[in-house]
C-alpha cells in the first residue's frame, strides 16, 4: 500500500513551498497572494530510505469568506479520508486563526495521524512564538521554514517512524496488473467494461463516478491478467470539483501497485495538468506507462492528425518520451484489444534483462567514442556496466568521477540503451558509481 502524505491548511501557509522542498521540485507555484494554487500537486519523496508520496492540498478561494471556509473544510476532509499522515500547517507569523482552529477540530475528531507544522519560523524568537499553538491541542508542535529547509529534517524523522517501508514487488509470480488511469470521464471504466463484455463497472455521463479500486481478472484469448479501475459509486451530490483531487488520490494507490499505467485522455481536450501529473507518478514509481488517447471518433481528423497530436504529447511528456500512443475509441471498440496487446508487451520490456557482457561490449566502445564531457578540467573514464536486479530496469555505470557525470550525458546514455534494446513504455533508471 502506498504512503500518502498530505498537506493541509489554510492558503499562504507555505503548503506548496514545502511541496516543493519534499520532492524537489519547483512544480508548485508560489506566490504571496492567497488562493494562487489551482490544482492539486502530486509527487514523490523519501526520508531515511521510505518512500512516499506528498500531496499538495491548496485550493483556489474566492472573495466570499463562505466559499474560502467551505473549500479548506472540503480539501482537508478529502486528505483525510484518503491520507495516512496529514501535515497541517500554519503560520507562526500570524497566529491562530479562527479557520487554524476549525482544521484542528476537525482532524482531531478524524482520528487520523496527523503533526502540526509551524512555519515560517525563520528565527529564534519565531520560533519560541510557535509555543503559542499548543493551544489547538493537537501534540507536539514542529517548528519548520520551508523556505530555508531548517526544521524539516526533524519533522520528517518523526514523520517516517509512524511510516511502513514498502518491499520490493515481486511480479514474476504474480500475475501483471494493468492500471486504467486518467482524468474523471474519459472513458476508464468503459474500457473495462468493453473489454469484459459487461458492465462490471458503473458508468454514467458524470464526473466522478468512479471511486474506489476494483480488481478485475481478465482471462480470454490466451491472456491472464488483472485490470485496476480506480472505480466505485460516487453519489452525484457529492461530486464537486476536488473529484479531480480525490481520483489521483486512488490511481496514486492503484498505480504503485501495478505493472503498467495504461493512462487514459481525453482525445478533444488533449494531454491536461491533471494527466501529466499521473504520468510523471507512473515514471516516477518506475511503472510501464500506455497512453491511450480515447474518444478518438469525435475528432475531426486531416492528413497529419494522429502525427501532430502524438508530436503535442510527446513535447509536453519530455524528456521521458519512448512511450507508445494509441487512439482509441472505447465506444467504437477501436484498437481496445490493441491497447491491451501492448500493455502486455510493456510488461515484458519491463522485465527485461540483460547480461553484463553484452551491456559493457555495446556501449564501451560507443562510450570511448563520445566519452563524458571533462568537467574542472578533470577527464571522466567509464570502466564498466551490468544491470541491477530491480524490478525495474536500472543501469549502474562505474567510473572514477561519478559526480562530475551531467544530465546530457546521461539521456544520450539511456538513449543508445534505448536503440539497441526494447524498452519502449518503460523509465530507465541510470546510476554513476564510483569504480
Amino acid at each position: 500500500m502506498a504512503n500518502i502524505i498530505a498537506l493541509v491548511g489554510r492558503p499562504n501557509v507555505g503548503k506548496s513551498t514545502l511541496f516543493n522542498r519534499l520532492t524537489k521540485t519547483r512544480q508548485a507555484i508560489i506566490d504571496p497572494a492567497s488562493g494562487v494554487t489551482r490544482d492539486r500537486h502530486y509527487g514523490k519523496s523519501d526520508w531515511n530510505g521510505i518512500e512516499f508520496s506528498v500531496i499538495d492540498t491548496g485550493g483556489y478561494v474566492e472573495d466570499s469568506a463562505d466559499v474560502y471556509e467551505k473549500e479548506i473544510r472540503r480539501q482537508v476532509e478529502i486528505a483525510v479520508e484518503e491520507a495516512d499522515i496529514v501535515l497541517f500547517l500554519v503560520d507562526v507569523k500570524e497566529g491562530i486563526t479562527p479557520m487554524d482552529k476549525d482544521v484542528s477540530n476537525w482532524l482531531r475528531r478524524s482520528g487520523k495521524k496527523s503533526f502540526l507544522v509551524a512555519n515560517k519560523a525563520d528565527n529564534y524568537k519565531l520560533m519560541d512564538d510557535a509555543a503559542l499553538f499548543y493551544e489547538l491541542g493537537m501534540g507536539d508542535v514542529y517548528s519548520i521554514s520551508s523556505i530555508n529547509g531548517s526544521g524539516t529534517g526533524d519533522l520528517l524523522d518523526e514523520v517516517v517512524k509512524t511510516l511502513k517501508k514498502i518491499p520490493e514487488e515481486e511480479t514474476d509470480e504474480e500475475l501483471p496488473k494493468f492500471t486504467v488511469a486518467g482524468r474523471p470521464n474519459v472513458g476508464k471504466s468503459s474500457l473495462i467494461n468493453t473489454l469484459l463484455g459487461e458492465e462490471r463497472n458503473i458508468v454514467t455521463p458524470v464526473a466522478g463516478t468512479t471511486r474506489d479500486s476494483i480488481y478485475t481478472r481478465y482471462s480470454h484469448f490466451g491472456f491472464d491478467f488483472y485490470l485496476v479501475d480506480t472505480a466505485g459509486l460516487r453519489k452525484k451530490g457529492k461530486v464537486t470539483e476536488n473529484i479531480e483531487f480525490y481520483s489521483v488520490l486512488r490511481s496514486i494507490r492503484a498505480i504503485e501497485k501495478s505493472d503498467v499505467c495504461l493512462l487514459m485522455i481525453d482525445a478533444q481536450s488533449g494531454i491536461e495538468s491533471q494527466d501529466l501529473n499521473i504520468f510523471h507518478l507512473a515514471a516516477k514509481n518506475h511503472k510501464g506507462i500506455v497512453i491511450l488517447v480515447n474518444k478518438w471518433d469525435l475528432v475531426e481528423k486531416e492528413t497529419n492528425t494522429v502525427k501532430q497530436f502524438e508530436k503535442s504529447i510527446i513535447e509536453k511528456i519530455l524528456p521521458f518520451k519512448d512511450v507508445p500512443i494509441i487512439f482509441t475509441s472505447v465506444l467504437n471498440k477501436q484498437r481496445i484489444f490493441k491497447a491491451i496487446e501492448t500493455a502486455l508487451k510493456v510488461y515484458e520490456n519491463r522485465k527485461r534483462k540483460i547480461s553484463t557482457h553484452k551491456l559493457n561490449e555495446f556501449l564501451l566502445p560507443l562510450i570511448e567514442a563520445k566519452p563524458p564531457p571533462i568537467y574542472k578540467g578533470k577527464q571522466i573514464k567509464i570502466k564498466y556496466i551490468t544491470m541491477l536486479h530491480t524490478y525495474y530496469p536500472s543501469f549502474v555505470f562505474f567510473c572514477n568521477l561519478p559526480q562530475y557525470i551531467k544530465e546530457p550525458y546521461k539521456r544520450f546514455l539511456e538513449n543508445k540503451i534505448r536503440q539497441t534494446w526494447d524498452f519502449k513504455g518503460v523509465p530507465i533508471t541510470i546510476y554513476f558509481r564510483k569504480k
